[in-house]
């Protein structure tokens, strides 16, 4: 079981400072940014299993167009060669997580206006 780092630590032990957070992007660094994240945050259970977020304790349907889903099977495939292990419906879950963690009532508004 791989440990957490403590990034306030680092930070500390760098010479660093916190100026608030960063929020990755599409391509490579994305990529790699998310990678951190599953590696982060996924745990396998004590019984064994899958590897999720412990936090996460709801358990709900999400219907999702057949092209969603093969985009998702794409990116997670990606994921994987890079070493961590994800499920294309576990990473929809982590991203649907960072995407409403940054999303205001009114770039919500626009997103339905735009589907709409």
């Amino acid at each position: 079981m791989r440990r957490r780092l403590d990034m306030d630590r680092i930070g500390e032990a760098l010479g660093a400072e916190r100026r608030g957070r960063v929020r990755a992007t599409s391509g490579y660094y994305g990529a790699l940014q998310l990678v951190a994240d599953i590696d982060a945050r996924f745990r396998s259970p004590r019984g064994g299993g899958r590897a999720t977020e412990p936090r996460w304790t709801e358990r709900r349907l999400v219907p999702l167009a057949p092209k969603t889903l093969r985009r998702l099977e794409k990116i997670a495939a990606k994921v994987r060669r890079l070493g961590t292990n994800v499920e294309p419906l576990q990473l929809a879950a982590l991203l649907l997580e960072k995407t409403v963690e940054n999303l205001d009532a009114a770039n919500a508004r626009k997103l339905l206006r735009r589907s709409g």
